[in-house]
Order: C-alpha cells, then sequence, then structure tokens
C-alpha cells in the first residue's frame, strides 16, 4: 500500500495538519496548533476504520514530530490523548500528567 502524506497550512487558524492519502483518498489525518508563548498543542488523530493497524497512525505522528523537532527547537508541546495512543507519547518522551474522565449529560 503506497501511504502519501502531506502537509496543510492553516494560518487563519494556527494549526498545521498532515493527510495519509491512499490512491488520493484521505484515509487519515493529524493536526497541531500554534498557540501563544512559544507553546504548540497537538491535537486530533484520526485514521479510517478500514486503513486501522496499518501503522498509518504512527507515520502521521512520526512527521509531525519530525516536522516540530526541525521548525519548533526551544518551544513546548502539550497534549491529550487517549489510552491507546499514551504509549506512543511515553516513548518520545513526554511526561504522563493527571488523568482525565470524559463524563457526558444529554440536556432536556
Amino acid at each position: 500500500m503506497d501511504i502519501q502524506i502531506v502537509i496543510l497550512k492553516m494560518h487563519a487558524q494556527d494549526q498545521i495538519g498532515w493527510l495519509a492519502l491512499v490512491d488520493n483518498t484521505t484515509v487519515g489525518h493529524i493536526f497541531m496548533r500554534v498557540e501563544k508563548d512559544k507553546t504548540l498543542k497537538f491535537l486530533d488523530a484520526w485514521v479510517s476504520e478500514e486503513h486501522r493497524r496499518k501503522g498509518i497512525y504512527r507515520r502521521l505522528w512520526n512527521t509531525r514530530w519530525q516536522y516540530v523537532k526541525d521548525n519548533y527547537k526551544g518551544w513546548n508541546v502539550y497534549a491529550w490523548c487517549k489510552p491507546m495512543s499514551l504509549p506512543l507519547l511515553l516513548e518520545k518522551g513526554f511526561s504522563k500528567g493527571d488523568t482525565c474522565v470524559y463524563v457526558e449529560k444529554l440536556i432536556k
């Protein structure tokens, strides 16, 4: 499977993203936001169900990580992640913070 990774620079929203394409179809994405005080926030990532477990998430993550290392030396980066993504962040040297729990309620 030939996976192409392309960058998207959305200056109006201070976001940068990367798309994973297979046969010119988007099968995944990953984003980050440039914040004040030399801070980056890693945002959501997604890979389509039929393309999961093929290394696409890791490839997107590594592409973003290399971009950050090449262009943002001396900056701080933070992220919120799901338990499934935590091992990769720990592998990259991130420190684990407090645990958050998702809650929801239907407004009646």
